[in-house]
């Protein structure tokens, strides 16, 4: 078993303490040892990787993922993709995803019935290359919500982008249907979204019985529920069923923030603040300017959003990074920017986002105890990186920064280990 040490490098270790200069050896796909200080650690029998000064630190965690999301402007242009281009689709997008610093990915919906399953099966096995991954269903809602884009005239099931329930029994049949599948975590559709005309963001659609089933059948097997939850009502009806993973939760009172709190052991927020910034700066070559967007209720959300999500990490609430890139306007692998408008807008010190994608990221992975950190034991998912993120987040969604990928203990994105050493030579000299 060849022993890899990285030496000379500035280290993260992802716990939020302060960085520091050490060594950090890895053998099979485990941190041996971190060593503090240079040369802590003996390099007799390892493979050495210089660093030249360079940062280490976890892989990211991306909390709330779609990569069948095949960068459309629209969730029909993403469903109606054939499914062998899909297929390949996502797994191309695994493998980036990898190679961008992401060596973990919670599934948060995905287009077609299996196309997570797949994906998941396919990295576990060796197939292909791509993060340590956790399976979704299809989004699941109701007539008329998001993700139901059956037409009138065309009421044929696969013409949705979402399943679409009626009723408690039908919700378990759909919900068995996926957990039969394989599915690590079912999709539930409970509010509307600014994106869909009909029902726009602080709507609500889901009935409470239609909830209690999906999350009984889902416990029945030990998976988890997520939520599409963007209305106040709908965060309460997530906390009331015992919902685990909440995606966006922009609208909050008291109560909601409450009941939230009250649960904050046990439950995730991934709000993906990014897509909401993207409408408002970004969508216009998508005939959604500014203007457009104000109309869609964009800004309204983004004021509400970024309200309530100080308020959730000043009550110790977990918020994660990630959400809804891989539409045209948020492009796969810019997730990293989610981490900026952590800093920007939530008021999170640049360490606590880095510890939101890495340590609380591994706590969603619900591998708490041996990922998302740099320690003794741990399994070996390592970044090197070019500079300092605590001084300027955005270098980790520029992959000429990511130096080097590890996950499991293999190298994904191999270091450039002759140039390190000769800027570490250059650098001291």
């Amino acid at each position: 078993m060849t022993n890899m040490l990285f030496t000379n490098v500035r280290i993260i270790d992802g716990s939020g303490a302060p960085p520091f200069a050490g060594d950090v050896l890895v053998q099979g796909n485990r941190i041996l040892r971190v060593g503090r200080g240079s040369r802590s650690i003996p390099t007799v029998g390892a493979t050495v990787i210089d660093g030249a000064g360079a940062t280490l630190m976890p892989g990211m965690v991306e909390a709330h993922t779609h990569f069948s999301w095949n960068d459309s402007a629209t969730l029909d242009g993403i469903q109606r993709m054939p499914l062998e281009e899909h297929v390949l689709w996502s797994a191309d997008v695994a493998r980036r995803y990898l190679e961008a610093g992401f060596t973990s990915c919670v599934g948060a919906a995905c287009a077609k019935p299996r196309l997570d399953v797949v994906t998941r099966n396919a990295i576990n096995s060796g197939m292909i290359p791509g993060p340590r991954y956790l399976a979704a269903s299809q989004e699941i809602t109701v007539a008329g919500a998001l993700g139901d884009e059956m037409l009138p005239h065309l009421p044929f099931p696969e013409f949705s982008f979402g399943v679409v329930v009626s009723g408690p029994e039908e919700m378990r049949k759909v919900v068995r249907m996926f957990l039969k599948y394989g599915v690590d975590t079912i999709k539930l559709n409970l509010s509307g979204d600014n994106f869909a005309a009909n029902a726009p963001a602080e709507t609500t659609w889901m009935a409470d019985e239609e909830v209690a089933i999906a999350v009984s059948e889902a416990k029945k097997r030990n998976k988890r529920v997520s939520c599409h939850a963007r209305s106040c009502e709908s965060i309460k009806q997530a906390m009331r069923h015992g919902i685990e993973i909440v995606y966006h939760a922009s609208f909050t009172d008291e109560e909601a923030l409450d009941m939230l709190e009250a649960r904050k052991d046990k439950i995730f927020v991934a709000p993906g603040i990014g897509i909401l910034f993207a409408m408002m700066d970004h969508a216009a070559p998508w005939g959604i300017d500014r203007k457009k967007a104000i109309e869609m209720g964009y800004e309204i959300e983004i004021a509400a959003a970024v309200e309530s999500l100080k308020k959730m990490h000043k009550r110790g609430i977990r918020v994660l990074p990630g959400g809804d890139y891989g539409f045209a306007f948020t492009p796969h692998c810019d997730n990293a920017r989610d981490l900026e408008y952590f800093v920007k807008h939530l008021g999170m010190t640049p360490m606590e986002a880095i510890v939101s994608t890495t340590k609380l990221g591994a706590e969603i992975m619900m591998q708490g105890g041996e990922l998302g950190q740099i320690k003794d034991g741990y399994l070996a998912d390592i970044l090197l990186v070019d500079g300092d993120p605590l001084s300027n987040l955005s270098i980790l969604r520029d992959q000429k920064k990511i130096l080097a990928v590890m996950k499991d203990g293999t190298f994904y994105k191999k270091p450039e280990i002759s140039s390190a050493r000769s800027r570490w030579a250059a650098s001291v000299a």
